[in-house]
């Protein structure tokens, strides 16, 4: 170790910082220094010393690989042949934060369309992995979401291949960092329509296998159901994947999706009135505070994504007839505080399914007329179902004048 020590010496370590800082200046990147930084890094991880010079020197020299290869392509193609996979896996994996960092700025700072691909190779995909668990371990992960919404999220066979090797808490991670992207507007409405098409597809999928789990929180509401939770926030992200109108479309043609969620939401509301659950309607006044329960909203959401997959799209509307879930949405328009809004996505999802579709509105018509609509909370939210030539239309309730 003491042979070492002059290599890490205090001006040796001023040095490398100001050379680092040249090299943010566009001239001076291709010098020819990336192979030694990177032998330098070896070299002092290798020591295995937390002594504070040697994460100095560590830190300085990731920072100078961030700077040479910011807006370079050439030395990120020298970067990326000497760095990956390993030196940016042990790297990542490192104890120290800010050696932690400037990785994922050189990693950011590399990666491209054909470099992302490079993570699906079985020496690469560790790599993506690592980034992930960042984004579950840091307070603030600013670069690691960075990589994952900008870099990782365009490439669906990736997200794929992570998804199949993630436990279920890394898998809820995952699954917000896409929700976070598609809230944000992003990529998922224009950029790339067919990437995200590719994601509403697979996650659609997953949801239709493991759906009937979210179950389990009803017979034990009391225990921890990973899986129930996962489950959750797929719902969360297909919502929000189908109020996207470049998304919707691709969500509409998926078969088996509306009878998915019809039947969950079916199995869901049979339960919360067999026995009281997460699932019973409750009309108490809480205070949001209180709504703590991560199945809290989940039948409002049931509801939404229905709504959403019916919106001016005539086979949906008939197969939402066909399954006999029009009297169920209107079960559901009550006011529930365990599922906030759920009126009104319940009214809205009503709406859209009646839609310019005669049959649909027949049927509401003949509820109305045997009383089963009018025991419905419509004329509670201040709604009514009036016929025009035929035509069932749902409006504002007339109020008596006081």
């Amino acid at each position: 170790m003491a042979a070492l020590s002059p290599a890490l010496s205090p001006g040796r370590l001023q040095g490398l910082q100001a050379l680092s800082r040249q090299l943010r200046e566009p001239q001076r990147r291709n010098l020819g220094f990336i192979s030694t930084s990177v032998h330098l890094i070896k070299l002092i991880h290798g020591m295995q010393s937390q002594e504070e010079l040697s994460l100095t020197a560590l830190r300085c020299s990731l920072q100078f690989l961030g700077n040479i290869a910011a807006g370079n392509g050439d030395s990120q193609d020298s970067l990326w042949k000497c760095a990956f996979p390993d030196l940016l896996l042990t790297c990542l994996s490192h104890g120290d934060q800010r050696v932690v960092s400037h990785t994922c700025t050189v990693l950011f700072s590399c990666l491209a369309p054909g470099r992302v691909r490079a993570l699906l190779q079985p020496a690469g995909l560790p790599v993506a992995l690592r980034v992930l668990g960042l984004c579950r371990e840091q307070q603030q992960p600013d670069w690691p979401f960075l990589i994952v919404t900008e870099h990782l999220l365009r490439c669906p066979e990736l997200v794929k291949a992570l998804y199949a090797k993630l436990s279920n808490q890394e898998r809820m991670t995952l699954l917000e960092l896409m929700l976070a992207a598609v809230s944000e507007g992003s990529s998922a409405s224009g950029e790339e329509p067919q990437v995200w098409g590719s994601h509403a597809a697979f996650l659609a999928g997953c949801f239709q296998e493991s759906c009937a789990a979210v179950l389990g929180l009803a017979a034990a509401p009391g225990a921890q159901h990973e899986e129930a939770l996962v489950v959750i926030r797929l719902l969360d992200v297909l919502c929000a994947l189908s109020s996207t109108p470049g998304q919707l479309e691709h969500l509409q043609a998926l078969p088996g999706l509306l009878c998915t969620a019809i039947d969950t939401l079916r199995l869901t509301h049979l339960a919360g009135k067999e026995a009281v659950n997460v699932f019973s309607a409750n009309q108490a006044v809480t205070g949001q505070d209180e709504i703590t329960h991560p199945a809290m909203g989940f039948k409002s959401h049931l509801i939404r994504l229905i709504g959403n997959l019916c919106y001016r799209n005539k086979a949906n509307q008939d197969k939402v007839f066909e399954l006999d879930a029009i009297p169920l949405i209107l079960d559901n328009c009550s006011i529930d505080d365990n599922n906030p809004f759920v009126s009104q996505w319940a009214v809205l999802a009503i709406r859209n399914v009646t839609e310019q579709n005669e049959r649909n509105q027949a049927l509401i018509a003949g509820l109305e007329d045997q009383g089963l609509a009018q025991s419905s909370a419509l004329h509670s939210l201040g709604l009514e179902m009036e016929r025009q030539e035929g035509r069932v239309l749902l409006k504002a309730a007339r109020t008596e004048p006081s």
